[in-house]
């Protein structure tokens, strides 16, 4: 996301009805001046320390993109587990997320722009020759056209920028003739069908080879698509036709911006998340800055920069001014309902919303955006990473990571703004808890659970087209770049498009629908530049100040939820009614039940509240019973703890949330399926049983392995080809009987889960793992002293020695399917693979990978009442643990039907946005 900038100076004005081109060029010169510094910098890292940093970037980059290169080219992206490319169709489907690929190399594509930004101008012009020789846009496969845009379009311009620009400094590319440009322009009118609606809003998705809506297409017949997919076209579009002349690129792109900004809604200025394209009805009515609306946001603003049409900058503040009314509840930022705005739509946030901080900075807001960048920092340093989502308390909603890079692109363009050396711990924290968690001997693996620290067989193209060039950049000093980055603007995709551009093909016809629309007053709209002697009043400590109160927010936090509501109602009156406070059998409460919705305003805004945190309540209180997942980690040479297996946990045995992990070799048992005395005693004694599902009850096989001196158990599915990744996680049930002769830990692992270890031992013989509750620091790992004799990397060199000669031999195992599922992952269920087995009628329960008790998503409650509900909910859940062993994970929330008969359609909209997925 983000316009590059770093320049000094203090104030200029943009004439308000100036000549594009100097709209334009101005407009660019000021948010180049908003991110500069006019204040003393205390403490700057030294010089030598930024470049020990940023060449360690350089090192991670060549860590994935070589391993992306020998393992999957190619393929879209790399899987870095297994070894090997991702090929759609090749791989079981993992829904949407797979409508990025398209068969056409997509992580080279996304990463050209990176090797200039990073000095490597040679690998840059091999990788174009490659994209020029190997790659293909006619391929008959469906794929997304907001991804196809950013990633692929915007990768085949921002090549196109800097080959040219190469070409112009005289020593590469000299043979290049805009061959980039031109598969850019094939793939634009590739793209154009998709825009054949009555609204002008695009089809989210389209046949590469037969276009929409031909029976060979197999799309074509989808009626919604998000705003951001709508609203995140301009740059790229545009930027197509200034580059070839042809308008008609821009012109689509900004029809369906007009469209999205007439259909917005008046009262409040907000959008909604999804749309009907051909009615342009709201599909989903709440608004936030997240996943399904960011990009939107940020492209009106910069469309303002590269193209010089002030209507953008005219909405974007429109829009701007609303979301700071509403969604701003300093430091979070909460959905809300478009039609009521001022009440909040949920109480958890996304990950994507990260990339915020740094569009205020370019619109220069500093305040809000330091304060939302630190209380991400401090879930990041509570988690390792930011969650995929994550409770108005801190807690966590789902769990998993891919690695996005928004958070260090808010971070680069804070350090740019503030010059405060505080910015660069942040970033080498970010380096660091790559290298120690995410860093795999073939890439960078995706975290699929940051509470256990387990990872996914994904890397996507993200990773390399962004993270890596704002950590960089974060490091590196003017002369470290080979080119003037101020001399661009960033793309959603961290992609660079020449600021001339602005200057350029201007024969695009265009009208200001903006006026038309509103009742417009230039006084509300900043038309001069912000004056960083008012952002930074004299006192070079400032974003410290701002961001001291904000240091504990994460561990002292109590939930947020609906308080601003609460505190606007009536002064003096009863306080509205609480989910958690309400008893069916009080009369009081039941006819207080009956008013809600039906006397004033205020009474249906009760009403709403009450029903949302019903349903959070309810949801709550499924969560407290169950258990969070474990893990298995890999811990002998040549793994050292980087690879981590989800597993799921056993309702009987030692409880690793409790007692200290349990370490061992693991070895198979005979019989295969333990469900007898086993016939090799000596082979599993003081090591960790592997045995097989099905013909007994798992209670069985944990003592039949207990009997046999073993210290764990480890079961694997016997349905071939299970994994975590495409199926929710089980919990293992007992038999009826009493349990508590099980003294040793029992973990479940998936087929594809259980083969990672199968294979490593038939490659290395003996194989030490470690059972916990969560993925153990590899750091400890090679410390500890039972570790002193193993055949291990130093750990002053660990990240530069987890290179390509120390790759696990695992190109021949079963593949881990990752899955980004449909649904809230967290809520997915799914029936046992095996029916007939006999654990199943014994109470084998799935489990949804969501968080533990203590992690739980709770009822929102106003800050006196912190303490004392923590420690009933805390009580409660360890309750209810104790009592019911044998609780089901597979139920749904259940609404009050009895009681919000009138309701329904309200409560399905809440579930509906419980469960929509990022």
């Amino acid at each position: 996301m983000s316009e590059a900038g770093g320049g000094r100076g203090c104030g200029c004005r943009v004439p308000q009805r100036a000549p594009w081109s100097l709209v334009a060029a101005t407009a660019a010169l000021c948010l180049v001046l908003a991110t500069s510094v006019c204040t003393a910098r205390a403490a700057p890292m030294s010089r030598e320390e930024k470049q020990k940093l940023g060449n360690q970037v350089l090192e991670m980059f060549d860590h994935a993109y070589g391993n992306y290169m020998e393992h999957a080219y190619p393929a879209d992206e790399l899987m870095p587990l297994t070894c090997r490319g991702r090929v759609r169709g090749q791989e079981p489907s993992r829904g949407d997320v797979d409508d990025a690929l398209g068969k056409f190399s997509l992580t080279l594509i996304d990463s050209l722009d990176t090797l200039v930004v990073l000095n490597k101008t040679k690998e840059f012009e091999d990788a174009v020759r490659k994209v020029l020789r190997d790659v293909n846009l006619d391929n008959d496969v469906v794929v997304s056209v907001f991804e196809t845009n950013i990633r692929v379009l915007g990768g085949l311009l921002g090549g196109h920028s800097l080959a040219i620009m190469l070409k112009e400094k005289g020593e590469y590319m000299q043979w290049y003739n805009d061959e980039l440009l031109q598969m850019a322009k094939q793939l634009g009118y590739k793209l154009l069908p998709a825009f054949n609606t009555t609204s002008g809003l695009p089809y989210p998705r389209i046949n590469l080879k037969f276009g929409i809506r031909k029976p060979e297409a197999r799309t074509g017949t989808e009626t919604d698509t998000c705003t951001a997919c709508a609203g995140t076209l301009i740059l790229e579009f545009a930027a197509l036709s200034r580059f070839t002349g042809a308008t008609i690129f821009e012109e689509y792109a900004r029809k369906a911006l007009d469209f999205l900004w007439e259909k917005r809604q008046r009262s409040s200025n907000l959008v909604g998340v999804t749309i009907n394209i051909h009615t342009g009805d709201w599909v989903r009515k709440d608004s936030g800055v997240g996943a399904g609306i960011d990009s939107y946001y940020e492209y009106l603003l910069k469309a303002y920069v590269l193209l010089g049409d002030d209507s953008f900058l005219e909405r974007f503040n429109t829009h701007y001014d609303a979301i700071m009314r509403y969604i701003s509840q300093p430091p979070l930022l909460l959905d809300v309902h478009i039609h009521k705005p001022m009440l909040n739509a949920r109480t958890w946030m996304d990950s994507l919303l990260a990339f915020f901080p740094g569009l205020q900075v370019l619109k220069g807001d500093i305040r809000p955006a330091i304060e939302t960048h630190e209380m991400l920092y401090q879930v990041i340093k509570k988690h390792n990473f930011l969650p995929e989502a994550f409770t108005t308390d801190f807690r966590v909603h789902w769990a998993q990571h891919p690695l996005r890079p928004e958070f260090a692109e808010s971070t680069y363009f804070l350090y740019k703004a503030t010059g405060d050396p505080y910015y660069l711990e942040v970033g080498k924290t970010l380096i660091e808890n790559l290298n120690k968690y995410a860093r795999v001997p073939c890439g960078f693996a995706a975290m699929k659970d940051v509470r256990t620290g387990s990872h996914e067989d994904r890397m996507d193209s993200f990773f390399l087209a962004e993270m890596f060039k704002y950590l960089y950049l974060l490091f590196a000093d003017k002369e470290d770049i080979i080119f003037d980055i101020e001399d661009y603007i960033f793309t959603t995709e961290a992609h660079l498009l020449p600021l001339w551009l602005s200057t350029t093909n201007r024969n695009i016809s265009k009208k200001n629908t903006t006026s038309e629309y509103t009742e417009l007053d230039d006084s509300n709209f900043d038309w001069t530049c912000p004056n960083t002697q008012i952002l930074f009043p004299n006192d070079p400590l400032y974003a410290q100040s701002i961001r001291e109160p904000l240091k504990n927010v994460v561990d002292k936090s109590c939930p947020r939820g609906i308080i601003r509501v609460e505190e606007s109602f009536r002064s003096g009156a009863n306080p509205p009614l609480r989910a958690r406070d309400f008893m069916a059998t009080n009369p009081e409460h039941l006819e207080i039940l009956k008013k809600m919705g039906a006397a004033s305003s205020i009474d249906a805004e009760d009403g709403l509240r009450f029903m949302q945190e019903m349903i959070e309540l309810s949801s709550q209180q499924q969560k407290e019973q169950q258990l969070p997942p474990r893990a298995v980690q890999i811990i002998s040479h040549p793994f050292f703890g980087r690879v981590v297996l989800t597993a799921g946990p056993a309702q009987f045995g030692l409880d690793l949330s409790k007692h200290k992990e349990t370490r061992g070799f693991v070895a198979s048992s005979k019989p295969y399926n333990g469900c007898s005395e086993l016939t090799n005693p000596e082979a599993v004694m003081g090591k960790i049983a592997l045995i097989q599902r099905g013909q007994c009850m798992f209670a069985e096989k944990a003592r039949n392995i207990q009997n046999a001196g073993a210290i764990g158990g480890i079961v694997i599915d016997d349905n071939e080809g299970s994994s975590s990744d495409t199926a929710p996680l089980f919990q293992m049930a007992g038999d009826g009987k009493d349990t508590d002769d099980i003294k040793i830990p029992m973990l479940f692992l998936f087929s594809k889960e259980g083969s990672i270890i199968l294979d490593a031992i038939r490659e290395h013989e003996e194989v030490e793992v470690l059972l916990s509750d969560k993925a153990r620091d590899r750091a400890a790992i090679l410390k500890d002293p039972e570790m002193e004799n193993e055949d291990q990397p130093s750990s002053e060199n660990d990240s530069q020695n987890q290179s390509a000669e120390q790759l696990l031999p695992l190109s021949q195992t079963v593949d881990l399917v990752d899955q980004e599922t449909p649904e809230n992952p967290l809520e997915s269920h799914s029936e046992p693979s095996s029916p007939a087995d006999m654990e199943e009628a014994a109470g084998f329960a799935p489990s949804e990978q969501k968080s533990s008790s203590t992690e739980s998503l709770e009822t929102p409650s106003l800050d006196g009442e912190c303490t004392e509900l923590d420690n009933q909910l805390q009580e409660q859940s360890e309750t209810e643990e104790d009592s019911n062993p044998n609780v089901s994970w597979g139920k749904k929330v259940q609404p009050i039907d009895s009681i919000l008969a009138d309701w329904n359609e309200d409560i399905e909209a809440f579930e509906m946005m419980e469960k929509d997925e990022l």
